[in-house]
């Protein structure tokens, strides 16, 4: 069973700066809520209620989201607003929450390794936060979670791009196993390519299952890409031993790393409220 989802949240938030130099970036809210509270309500609803969070300096305050807050709930007790917090309290009242810091920013590889001590030796899932995934039915991570009980590897959540967009993501290489599911089994994984050195218009976004082997894997991992320990070079080295798979799951996906994404999942959201 996958137990335990890991949160890296240690990264600047670079594109949303003034906004991120004193707010964490995976505190900013799409309507009223931050985007890390979704994709903890994505793990509790994928059955997940031990959530593992990587954390670096100026973040605080996503420990003290998932923390009750006595003088605020006693302000609004009684009052019309005590509602408002009905849905962060169930989070914090169902899950628990561990953290640790990211030291140096070294990238997602080294973020997800940094995270072993909160893991321990077992299969667990990855969200990152500012890839905000909703579905109608079975979220992502549920819906991943299905493709790993019957796979027993590591999973990467894959959607199609335009081919000028390679260079933003990893891309996956594979020969499809399930085309009523599409699943692939990876056979090579790049990270960022430019477009004509792009095995595919296949991207992995911010959703994952790993098998705790990855960290051995991580350990031993050089800098690639932009000087960071990239994940996508870990998994590459599970893929070479046919143990990736890559799903291409139902439902829309928000680059909520982006302006235009951000805004994007706001109206999305916003227009849902008023429909």
């Amino acid at each position: 069973m996958v137990k335990k989802c890991l949160f890296p949240a240690a990264g600047y938030g670079t594109r949303f700066l003034p906004a991120t130099k004193a707010t964490p970036k995976e505190m900013l809210p799409v309507l009223t809520k931050p985007l890390i509270q979704y994709g903890v309500e994505e793990a509790l609803e994928a059955n997940i209620k031990t959530m593992a969070v990587i954390t670096g300096r100026g973040k605080r305050a996503i420990e003290d989201h998932f923390d009750i807050s006595y003088e605020l709930e006693h302000q609004i007790k009684d009052t019309s607003k005590e509602h408002l917090l009905t849905e962060i309290r169930s989070l914090i009242e169902k899950c628990t929450f561990s953290y640790t810091r990211q030291v140096e920013m070294k990238g997602l590889g080294h973020a997800i390794l940094t995270g072993e001590t909160l893991i321990g030796n077992e299969p667990f899932a990855v969200i990152l936060a500012d890839d905000l995934c909703t579905n109608s039915n079975d979220n992502v991570l549920k819906q991943m979670i299905e493709i790993y009980e019957k796979y027993q590897c590591s999973i990467v959540a894959i959607e199609e791009i335009p081919k000028d967009e390679t260079h933003k993501y990893g891309v996956i290489d594979g020969h499809l196993v399930d085309n009523t599911e599409d699943v692939y089994r990876v056979t090579n994984m790049v990270e960022k390519p430019d477009s004509k050195d792009a095995p595919s218009n296949m991207a992995i976004i911010g959703r994952y299952i790993l098998t705790p082997d990855i960290f051995d894997i991580l350990r031993e991992t050089s800098p690639g890409k932009g000087g960071e320990i990239q994940i996508t070079d870990a998994l590459l080295e599970q893929a070479k031993a046919g143990k990736v798979i890559a799903y291409k799951f139902k439902g829309k996906r928000f680059d909520c790393g982006s302006v235009d994404g951000f805004v994007e999942a706001t109206n999305y959201f916003y227009n849902k409220t008023k429909g």
